[in-house]
C-alpha cells in the first residue's frame, strides 16, 4: 500500500476538488513514481495504543468538565453546604460530595446535593477509566517496543505519542533522518545574509513533536548531560530555542534506534543529516 500525500495545490485550483478528481491525482502520483512512501498499517500493538490513547483523551476531558461543573455548582451552593466542604482536597472532596445524601427538599437546595454526587461518582468513575487505560497503555508500549520506557524522560503518554506516529510497521521509515522529519524535528535553513542558523522544522505529527518536547524539557530539569550541553551551546552563542531544537533532534535519533531497531544498523553507515 503506498501513501499519497496532499494533491498539489496549484492544480487543485485550476480544477476544483471532487472525489473523482482526488482519486485520479493519487493514481497519478503513484503511477509517475512521485509518491513511494509506504503507508502505516494498522493491525498490531501500535493499532492497540491509539485507541486506548483516543478513549483516554476523551475521558480526561470529560472529568476536567465533570471537575468544573462540581466547583461551580458548589460555589452556589447553600452556606452551610459549601462550609462543610470547605478546604478539602480535590479526592477529599469528591469523596465527600459522591456520599451525599438527598435532603428530600424541592427546592435548589436538595437539588444542588443531588448534582454534586451525581458528578462526583461520574469524577470517580472516569478517574478509573483513566487509571485502567493507562494501565492498558503501558502494556502495550512494552509489547511493541521493549525498553522504550527505560530512556530518560520518556513516559507512557509520550511513548504512545512516538508510536502512534511510526506505526505498526515502523521499516517503512528509511532512516532516523526520515523519522525525525515525520516528527517535525528536522532542521530547515533559515539563513540570511553573515547570518547562519537553522529552525525547527513546523511540519510533521505535532503530537510527536510535542512528545520530544516534553522529553527534552524533563532531561534539562534534572539530567546534569543536558545541563552540560545547554551550557556549552549557550558559551557557543546559541539561542536556547535553538539549542532545544539540537537536543529534540537527538532524543529523535535515540528513540528511532528503538523504535526501527532493523534499519539502525543500514542507518548508521550512511550520513547523518541535521543533527546540529
Amino acid at each position: 500500500m503506498t501513501e499519497v500525500n496532499q494533491p498539489d495545490k496549484a492544480a487543485r485550483r485550476r480544477h476544483g476538488k471532487t472525489d473523482a478528481i482526488d482519486a485520479e491525482a493519487a493514481a497519478r502520483a503513484v503511477l509517475s513514481g512521485r509518491a513511494t512512501a509506504t503507508a502505516k498499517t494498522g493491525d498490531g500493538p501500535v493499532e492497540m495504543l491509539r485507541l486506548f490513547k483516543l478513549a483516554k483523551g476523551s475521558a480526561i476531558k470529560s472529568r476536567t468538565q465533570a471537575i468544573n461543573q462540581l466547583k461551580r455548582v458548589l460555589v452556589s451552593a447553600d452556606a452551610e453546604l459549601r462550609e462543610s466542604l470547605a478546604g478539602l482536597s480535590n479526592p477529599k472532596l469528591f469523596k465527600q460530595c459522591a456520599e451525599l445524601t438527598d435532603s428530600g427538599l424541592p427546592r435548589p437546595a436538595g437539588a444542588a446535593r443531588h448534582t454534586l454526587r451525581l458528578l462526583a461518582r461520574r469524577i470517580q468513575h472516569l478517574t478509573q477509566e483513566i487509571s485502567d487505560l493507562n494501565t492498558r497503555i503501558t502494556e502495550a508500549i512494552k509489547a511493541s517496543t521493549p525498553g522504550l520506557l527505560d530512556v530518560n524522560g520518556v513516559g507512557p503518554d509520550s511513548a504512545a505519542a512516538l508510536l502512534i506516529a511510526a506505526g505498526d510497521n515502523p521499516e517503512r521509515l528509511d532512516s532516523e533522518a526520515s523519522f525525525a522529519a515525520l516528527c517535525g524535528t528536522s532542521p530547515v535553513e533559515a539563513s540570511s545574509g553573515k547570518t547562519q542558523r537553522r529552525r525547527l522544522n513546523r511540519g510533521g505529527d505535532r503530537q510527536a513533536n510535542a512528545a520530544l518536547s516534553r522529553i527534552v524539557l524533563s532531561r534539562l530539569s534534572w539530567e546534569a548531560p543536558s545541563q552540560d550541553y545547554v551550557r556549552r551551546r549557550i558559551a557557543e552563542g546559541k539561542t536556547r530555542r535553538e539549542i532545544i531544537r539540537c537536543l529534540k533532534r537527538y532524543v529523535a535519533r535515540e528513540i528511532y534506534r528503538l523504535i526501527a531497531p532493523t534499519n539502525t544498523a543500514a542507518d548508521a553507515m550512511g550520513p547523518t543529516r541535521g543533527a546540529a
